[in-house]
């Protein structure tokens, strides 16, 4: 078993502050380490948590992941289509449910042969955490260098690993909704296209825009391509949460975050972790068209949603029904001026742009163009 606390503090000393995980009873007192020495953002699931990690990244910290490994399945996804494809260095710990020889819960069991290879397949280089104190400040060491060489890095956690640590205290939050508007009069249903322009019109050398999977990513492109401009390209469902690990890293920038309906219904519960830790620099832009428009059209079940009162409710400060364009961009110089969390909900037509094309720059280069941008603009 090692001291928590130490290892705890090794990490801290390399500058990895930032926290972001889903609990696990082997992972605990890491868990309560880092409540009580450094940032924590409880995640609603795992895949949230790497997405909010990979934004922690990208604006130039060294965020740590922490989940069980049945949560691992959870977080295929943006490990490989978001991890992967835009070289984001993140540090992990999953911890070994269902080892062999060591009794479990049954539904553990089959995670427990595969985790490893799990991690093999997705190239996420990992070893198993020594419970030696002194191997493993080392391991930190190596693990270290991966993530300074933009190659993440895992450790597994087996059982008893680490020594109990108390949580001090725990401070709730309790965000409640400052401005709710409803939809008043009839939509103008602008194009996808059009409301993009009028978002995009509205950034300045301060503002960084993000671009949920599919056409919105696409399309923004077509208007233009721009250093601190990120176009999603899988992950489905993370754009929001990658926005909020960016919005609290880079507390200087003007985060927009462009959504689809099919994108956030697919995540949905990346907007109460959202909405709990209020990042007033961030604006939530959902175009909603009812429908799955990269895949072939089909309806999505948004007609069914209130997302306005499901930001709300989730404590979001500000939630807006977005009637027309001219609405939209008097929403987004509202924001700029008086910088409070903001849900806009803006309805739009379905389809897209003809002969629309895709991105030529790699998600990798894309990465890379934004950390300049950040860089530059924080000298």
């Amino acid at each position: 078993m090692i001291q928590t606390k130490r290892f705890g503090d090794e990490l801290k000393n390399l500058n990895f502050n930032q926290y972001i995980g889903v609990p696990c009873s082997f992972l605990k007192s890491l868990i309560n380490y880092a409540m009580n020495e450094c940032e924590y953002i409880a995640a609603t699931n795992e895949g949230d948590a790497v997405a909010i990690a990979s934004g922690v990244s990208v604006g130039g910290e060294k965020p740590v992941v922490l989940m069980q490994n049945s949560g691992l399945t959870n977080a295929v996804s943006p490990l490989t289509s978001l991890v992967y494809p835009f070289q984001i260095p993140i540090l992990g710990f999953v911890s070994l449910r269902g080892e062999e020889g060591i009794r479990d819960e049954p539904q553990h069991e089959l995670m427990g042969q595969i985790t490893m290879k799990m991690l093999d397949l997705m190239e996420v280089e990992w070893q198993y955490l020594s419970t030696e104190i002194e191997k493993a400040l080392e391991q930190i060491k190596v693990a270290n260098n991966h993530i300074e060489d933009k190659r993440s890095f895992f450790f597994i956690v087996k059982k008893g690993t680490f020594s109990d640590e108390k949580l001090i205290k725990e401070t709730l939050s309790t965000n409640v909704n400052q401005n709710i508007v409803e939809k008043k009069w009839t939509n103008q249903l602008p194009t996808r296209f059009e409301a993009l322009k009028v978002i995009n019109e509205m950034k300045d050398s301060h503002t960084i825009q993000l671009a949920t999977t599919g056409k919105t990513g696409r399309e923004l492109y077509e208007i233009e391509d721009a250093d601190n401009n990120l176009y999603m390209v899988g992950s489905m469902g993370c754009i929001s949460s990658f926005g909020l690990g960016l919005a609290i890293s880079q507390l200087n920038q003007n985060i927009v975050v462009i959504d689809g309906d099919g994108s956030l219904l697919m995540r949905l519960g990346s907007m109460a972790t959202i909405g709990y830790y209020q990042p007033s620099n961030m604006l939530h832009i959902l175009l909603d068209n009812h429908t799955y428009d990269s895949t072939g059209g089909q309806s999505t079940v948004s007609q069914n949603i209130d997302f306005n009162n499901i930001a709300a409710s989730c404590g979001y400060a500000n939630s807006l029904f977005i009637h027309n364009l001219s609405e939209l961009q008097a929403a987004i110089i509202h924001w700029k001026k008086e910088k409070s969390l903001t849900f806009l909900h803006l309805k739009i037509s379905k389809g897209s742009k003809q002969k629309l094309g895709r991105p030529t720059i790699k998600p990798f280069e894309v990465h890379e163009r934004l950390k300049r941008f950040i860089n530059e603009g924080s000298e």
